[in-house]
């Protein structure tokens, strides 16, 4: 996934280390682009408008980011992949200038009941908007699985937290905020909880004194321009934070709070400056 994991745990297994890399490395094996062997750089290759089988996890993930795409209205979108590439933030690797005209986002259909999926003309599968998550939430699923109960795992960021720490605490995290950002920020409790945090800063380019953010609006083709530094969202399943993060990051922060409200997601969105907090995250702090 081009990143680090890291796992605190109380009385983990003598494999604990070795199990979790091997979840994610079957995460990375299933869903990564960069993977040239991986089932979602296979199901890319393949010819357009031909039903494929796709594996069980794969599918799981695919149904949930066409699920956040519907439900924010196309802020979401797994068929991002040939923008992405074009913007330098693919397989390919980086561009140095702003391509000209980006391709359409194209369209990825999904059987659930077969368990198939098949892709439009134009369409190239890009689940880095919520992959991570899934695989913190598969890692943190195994380590259930094997007895332990108590455990903060961290995947680039993104965090589950199940029971809590040896002195009775809950798993106190800090939220992720932009370089340079005014505000004291937030503090944690994940208890048996999930935080993901999507933002512009974390990846870009520059060309000609413009930096163009790894974000992108599935509507335009294009990096955002809405002001939006970043979007938390917390969440029981780290695969559901992460991909509602991504959604809400591309809306802007009015458009973003108000669907936040609309789906009951505890959210917190920073841009121009401002804290934009749902009705969900405010009670929290009740």
């Amino acid at each position: 996934m081009g990143t680090y994991w890291s796992l605190q745990a109380v009385s983990p297994p003598a494999d604990a280390a070795p199990g979790v890399q091997a979840v994610l490395d079957r995460v990375v094996a299933q869903m990564s682009q960069w993977e040239a062997t991986s089932d979602l750089s296979r199901f890319n290759r393949a010819a357009p408008g031909v039903w494929r089988d796709v594996p069980v996890e794969l599918a799981h993930v695919l149904e949930a980011a066409l699920a956040v795409g519907r439900a924010s209205g196309g802020a979401f979108e797994p068929a991002l992949g040939r923008i992405t590439e074009q913007w330098g933030f693919g397989s390919m690797g980086p561009v140095d200038r702003v391509p000209d005209n980006p391709p359409a986002t194209g369209r990825i259909e999904f059987d659930a009941e077969r368990r198939q999926a098949r892709r439009g003309e134009d369409a190239l599968l890009d689940l880095s908007g919520i992959a991570k998550g899934y695989g913190v939430d598969a890692a943190a699923e195994w380590l259930l699985a094997k007895g332990v109960r108590h455990f903060l795992i961290e995947v680039g960021g993104e965090l589950r937290g199940e029971g809590i720490r040896p002195d009775g605490q809950p798993w106190w995290v800090d939220v992720e905020l932009p370089p340079s950002w005014p505000g004291a920020g937030w503090r944690i409790a994940l208890h048996d909880l999930s935080v993901a945090t999507s933002g512009d800063y974390r990846r870009g380019f520059e060309v000609d004194g413009q930096r163009y953010s790894h974000s992108f609006d599935p509507r335009t083709g294009r990096p955002i321009v809405n002001g939006v530094r970043s979007a938390t969202v917390i969440h029981r399943n780290c695969m559901m934070a992460d991909g509602w993060a991504t959604a809400l990051t591309v809306l802007g922060p009015e458009k973003a709070i108000a669907l936040a409200d609309a789906q009951g997601l505890a959210a917190c969105v920073l841009a121009r400056g401002h804290e934009f907090t749902s009705q969900a995250w405010r009670a929290m702090l009740e």
